[in-house]
């Protein structure tokens, strides 16, 4: 039984986010920090991959669909990746990096403390890249939640890098929103679980994060995508109109960044 569990999702590589969300008291003193996947999908994958590596034992790794098309591009599985910086970031990776990331399972369950089995994926439990969304309807987390072990009572995911946390057919459902790419508004999203559940936002210096990525990202775009990813240029109503048809509401506009 895990006591405290800090999940953080959608770190994408952003370096000076993941550091302040590793420094808070409550992530320092988690009795696990579970990952929810697309990890190293940004300017600096390597430096995340070194971090993260680093805590040990007490990371408990999902993989995400950003982590999969790194992957899969390196080994020329695939020749192109949707994400513009998806190609650069995979080859930023070395070999181990490589290995880390065939290695990643898509779901893991673990027992939390006051909430029993807690699944946690990226995606939904079946899928690293379906969309489900706050307002999805009952039909959909039926579709989603299907091969569901029953005593899962709890699942948590990310994917689409806005928090929130509801009850859906008896289960609750929590997002903790992206440490390194929030839609809708600044600072680092993660979430602390045991006994309960409780979104977190670490508020670190945005100016002093882009100037940062700037100077050490090789990323030849890297100006653009910091202004835009550290400052929450997408909104929070922009993501939903566009992940919305996506949840099987109709055909799918462009989206604002191709990432989620």
């Amino acid at each position: 039984m895990v006591n405290r569990v800090a999940v953080l999702s959608d770190i994408h590589a952003v370096l000076p986010a993941l550091e302040a969300v590793l420094d808070e008291p409550e992530v320092r003193a988690a009795d696990r920090v579970v990952l929810t996947g697309d990890i190293c999908a940004g300017p600096q994958p390597a430096e995340v991959l070194d971090l993260l590596t680093g805590l040990g034992e007490r990371v408990t790794w999902v993989g995400g669909n950003a982590d999969r098309e790194l992957l899969d591009y390196r080994r020329g599985v695939r020749g192109s990746v949707p994400d513009p910086i998806a190609p650069w970031a995979a080859e930023r990776l070395r070999p181990d990096h490589l290995d880390l990331l065939a290695r990643l399972p898509r779901a893991v369950t673990l027992p939390v403390r006051g909430m029993g089995n807690v699944l946690f994926c990226h995606a939904t439990p079946r899928d690293d890249e379906e969309v489900v969304l706050v307002d999805s309807r009952l039909e959909r987390w039926a579709e989603v939640f299907g091969e569901l072990d029953a005593d899962v009572r709890t699942v948590v995911l990310g994917h689409t890098h806005m928090p929130y946390v509801r009850l859906a057919l008896g289960r609750l459902v929590v997002n903790p929103g992206s440490v390194g790419m929030p839609y809708g508004r600044t600072g680092a999203h993660w979430a602390l679980l045991g006994p309960g559940v409780e979104l977190r936002t670490t508020h670190f210096d945005i100016e002093a994060a882009v100037d940062r990525l700037t100077r050490e990202s090789a990323y030849p775009d890297i100006a653009e995508w910091a202004d835009y990813f550290l400052r929450a240029r997408a909104t929070d109503a922009e993501a939903l109109r566009i992940f919305g048809p996506r949840d099987g509401r109709g055909e799918a506009p462009r989206r604002a960044d191709e990432t989620g």
